[in-house]
């Protein structure tokens, strides 16, 4: 099995994207061991060096653990109250996820008014599945974050299935839809929580807090699906690991 050919990224990066995703789908689950460098050379007919390189990535965004002599070790993902997130690839939303699940508050279609418009981006007058929740990690009482999602009423059908979901929604639209999110844009600002949605954080009112906001979109360019998070300042870090590319 080879990482896939299509991207322009270096080839370590192609590889580390092919095991993170093996890790977030349970094939290599918490507490086991990847193949070893040799085996990994010899699955992806790459050098030593590049299989360290890929399986440096993976360290660094807390993946794995490695020892002398022990292997590398599939670790879990930080559980100290924050999330700490950065992205490769659309994949790596997924495994912004683990490690956490969604209570769902509120399912039903809206029709977004001016205000809902001209927050979101999307045009008034057009109906859209809504979707509210909140984000916990797994075992802990204190909300994470906050989210809205808008789901284009094209897709709406995915609401059936959201009523026991704890994880990211976009999968499921591919899924039952047989669609692809060709692209994903993402904003960061920084907001204070006021009023319903301090009460909902669990924090005080006017709090500093920070909006992080998902445009998903299918290759012709229609959203899909824009998820806007909020998420108190000392529960969220967003953590990017800029390399320099060799020539």
């Amino acid at each position: 099995m080879s990482p896939e050919n299509g991207s322009g990224d270096p080839l370590y990066l192609r590889i580390a994207r092919s095991l993170k995703t093996e890790i977030i789908s349970g094939v290599f689950p918490v507490g086991t061991q990847l193949p070893t460098e040799e085996d990994l050379c010899r699955r992806f007919n790459v050098s030593r060096y590049t299989v360290r390189s890929a399986l440096g990535r993976l360290r660094d965004d807390g993946l794995i653990s490695s020892r002398r002599g022990a292997g590398t070790t599939v670790i879990p993902p930080p559980t100290m109250g924050m999330r700490s997130f950065g992205a490769m690839s659309i994949e790596d939303l997924l495994h912004a996820g683990s490690g956490s699940s969604l209570t769902i508050g509120h399912i039903g279609m809206l029709t977004l008014d001016k205000a809902t418009a001209q927050r979101t981006g999307l045009k008034a007058g057009e109906e859209w599945l809504f979707v509210e929740a909140l984000g916990f990690n797994t075992g802990s009482d204190i909300p994470l974050g906050h989210a809205q999602h808008y789901i284009n009423k094209d897709f709406a059908g995915v609401s059936r299935l959201l009523t026991t979901h704890k994880a990211p929604i976009f999968p499921l639209i591919e899924d039952l839809f047989g669609v692809t999110m060709a692209e994903v844009t993402q904003e960061i600002s920084a907001r204070l929580a006021a009023g319903n949605l301090a009460r909902q954080l669990m924090v005080e009112p006017g709090s500093p807090a920070l909006e992080v906001r998902h445009s998903y979109r299918l290759s012709s360019g229609k959203i899909a699906q824009l998820t806007i998070n909020s998420h108190p300042a000392d529960r969220y870090k967003h953590a990017v690991t800029m390399r320099r590319l060799k020539g």
